[in-house]
């Protein structure tokens, strides 16, 4: 589902980088370094899902090919995927690595149905996560169902080998909800 480059391109920054902080639970979240998909289960009691909205080859956008170290205009697989707690959509989630990567590897996005991405590539250790980015993501960029401004999204780039996968995960108001009913489950 190719977004429109369009707007402007976020500046997706490290924590240390960061000029103004979001308040402690949004930061909690955000630089946690643990499976999202495991802290989603938790906080659902075990009533988390996926949704896929889209899933295919596509061109990457200018700062996912710059992330993945691509040429401008690179194709890869496009996943893009709502992280459900008791059916409502908590995050908004994107992934992309590039066509060669994927080909080489034997990683197979594209059977992955309703399976967490997220919980492959945290049980598979031969993964290293890379630093975790932030920034407020353009609304553009997201399902007309969840647009709003100055959502915070999260990013990082998970490598095995050759092949790299960059995961973008855009926290929506209803999981900020969720949250603050329920911090014994955070």
């Amino acid at each position: 589902m190719q977004h429109s480059n369009a707007c402007p391109t976020p500046l997706w920054l490290t924590q240390s980088r960061l000029t103004s902080l979001p308040d402690s639970l949004t930061l909690n979240w955000l630089f946690d370094e643990g499976s999202l998909t495991r802290r989603l289960t938790r906080l659902s009691n075990d009533g988390f899902s996926v949704t896929p909205l889209f899933e295919g080859w596509d061109t990457l956008r200018s700062d996912e090919c710059a992330a993945l170290d691509l040429a401008e205009g690179s194709e890869g697989w496009v996943r893009e995927v709502y992280l459900r707690g008791h059916g409502e959509a908590w995050v908004f989630a994107r992934s992309v690595a590039s066509r060669a990567a994927l080909q080489g590897d034997g990683l197979h996005m594209d059977e992955l149905g309703s399976r967490s991405l997220g919980e492959l590539l945290f049980c598979d250790h031969a993964f290293q996560r890379r630093a975790i980015e932030v920034c407020h993501y353009p609304q553009d960029w997201l399902p007309p169902a969840c647009r709003a401004p100055e959502l915070w999204g999260r990013r990082s780039r998970f490598d095995r080998g050759a092949l790299s996968v960059l995961v973008a995960e855009i926290f929506l108001p209803t999981l900020w909800s969720a949250a603050r009913a329920h911090p014994e489950n955070c």
